[in-house]
């Protein structure tokens, strides 16, 4: 089956191309009992086809291949299809191709579920709904992963991390965008979509985080990579590792996050 080429990139997509190397030792993995929870709620078969739409370093399109006869794995930055290649090597059911949102069409074939881990924000949700109807079989589903920090005392020093953060992106206009009451929530989006029955449930866990792994979570952020920061990155740098080690001075940094799956079907 052949894959269309991929459109022109936004040029916010491009500061992928340093996140990249940053991407899996800074982001949290998905657990297991998440990835299996799904599966089971979509009665995943072996013959079934799945699409992981904008894969990063292919941790759904990974995570997944036990569930499905075919993955493809769909990603518009060659940095991360570079990882994703490397981690797909020897599932002989998954495919890595570039490509966005923008590309999907009848080209594609259709899929069982379409999954989409933190990468939702950056499409044309309501274009991107539309084109999906066109390829989901009827009793297939879309599925958002992502994750957050519940607001509980041991995630208090999360705040202090993410102010000094802040103040590094707080220029950037794409993410003052998302985040203003302009950019609708994408529960907002699914209920005005095709996809509007939606399931949603998490996995909550404490994790440790080293200093190090705070500063690949920063430099994955496109509002905090390398390539938007550009001269500016070494000196936030430079303060979070100063701030995370005054924060772990009496013990290493652990978090409670709770990574979510939300599933969304036709009525």
């Amino acid at each position: 089956m052949g894959i269309p080429a991929m459109t022109a990139l936004d040029f916010a997509t491009r500061r992928f191309q340093s996140a990249a190397a940053h991407y899996l030792a800074g982001r949290t993995p998905y657990p297991e009992a998440l990835i299996a929870n799904v599966a089971r709620l979509l009665e995943l078969l072996s013959t079934d086809r799945i699409l992981d739409l904008g894969c990063g370093p292919a941790q759904l399109a990974t995570a997944f291949a036990p569930f499905a006869g075919e993955v493809l794995a769909l990603d518009p930055e060659p940095h991360m299809l570079a990882l994703a290649r490397e981690a797909t090597n020897g599932l002989p059911n998954v495919k890595v191709a570039e490509g966005s949102s923008d590309d999907l069409g009848p080209e594609f074939g259709r899929f069982r579920a379409v999954l989409i881990g933190r990468a939702f924000h950056w499409m044309d949700r309501e274009e991107t709904l539309k084109r999906l109807d066109r390829l989901i079989e009827p009793d297939g589903a879309v599925v958002l992963f992502g994750d957050g920090r519940p607001a509980i005392p041991e995630n208090k020093w999360v705040k202090e991390v993410e102010a000094l953060l802040e103040r590094y992106s707080e220029d950037d206009e794409g993410r003052r965008h998302r985040r203003s009451d302009a950019f609708a929530p994408h529960i907002s989006v699914l209920l005005r979509s095709p996809f509007n029955r939606l399931q949603q449930f998490g996995v909550t866990a404490e994790r440790e985080l080293t200093i190090d792994g705070l500063v690949d979570r920063a430099l994955s952020r496109s509002s905090t990579s390398r390539a938007r920061l550009g001269e500016r990155v070494d000196v936030m740098i430079e303060e979070l590792r100063a701030l995370a080690a005054e924060l772990s001075s009496s013990g290493p940094l652990l978090e409670v996050v709770t990574s979510n799956a939300l599933i969304a079907r036709r009525p």
